[in-house]
């Protein structure tokens, strides 16, 4: 680990597809998380903007380690629930082959961010809230802080609904 680099947990239930690719939030706005801070919307965009303004990539590890690399994040950026990344576990190096059969037996679901505090302040209910972070890397972890965050498509909540107003819909009919 990097000194005075923080990281935060998130997991999930294991998702793969295509093959090697993975997606999820790496992080939930205004969700108080296992250690007590909670993000807030726009906390990770200057950072997101200085590492596409170098020319960078935000880094993918296995558990913090950075003399792990396990893969390359395609897509890091906000929405209006959290932070998304999708990217690609590479097949030639040996760890991310692990981590890939380990997502899919379901014995690892994390995803965690690594970063700097630039502005945080306590709320009234002694949160420490984070207003701006400088994001380091986003990793495969064994034990997710903030359970709310998973690895999983982006979309599956919103299908969770199309599937429940399906079955409403359908119970109307059966009963008319």
């Amino acid at each position: 680990m990097v000194p005075g680099l923080e990281v935060k947990f998130t997991g999930g239930p294991p998702v793969l597809s295509d093959g090697q690719v993975i997606e999820g939030y790496a992080s939930l706005f205004g969700l108080t998380d296992q250690g007590g801070d909670a993000v807030l919307p726009g906390a990770f965009a200057a950072s997101l903007a200085r590492i596409a303004g170098r020319g960078d990539k935000v880094r993918m590890l296995w558990q913090h380690d950075p003399t792990r690399p396990i893969g390359v994040w395609d897509e890091v950026g906000e929405d209006g629930k959290g932070l998304w990344v999708k990217g690609r576990l590479l097949p030639d190096v040996a760890q991310a082959r692990e981590a890939a059969a380990l997502i899919q037996a379901g014995a690892i679901d994390g995803l965690s961010i690594g970063y700097r505090t630039l502005r945080a302040e306590r709320d009234k209910a002694g949160r420490r809230v984070l207003a701006e972070v400088e994001l380091w890397e986003v990793s495969l972890v064994t034990f997710p802080m903030l359970a709310e965050a998973k690895v999983g498509r982006k979309d599956t909540d919103e299908l969770r609904e199309v599937a429940a107003l399906f079955h409403q819909a359908a119970q109307a009919l059966r009963g008319a």
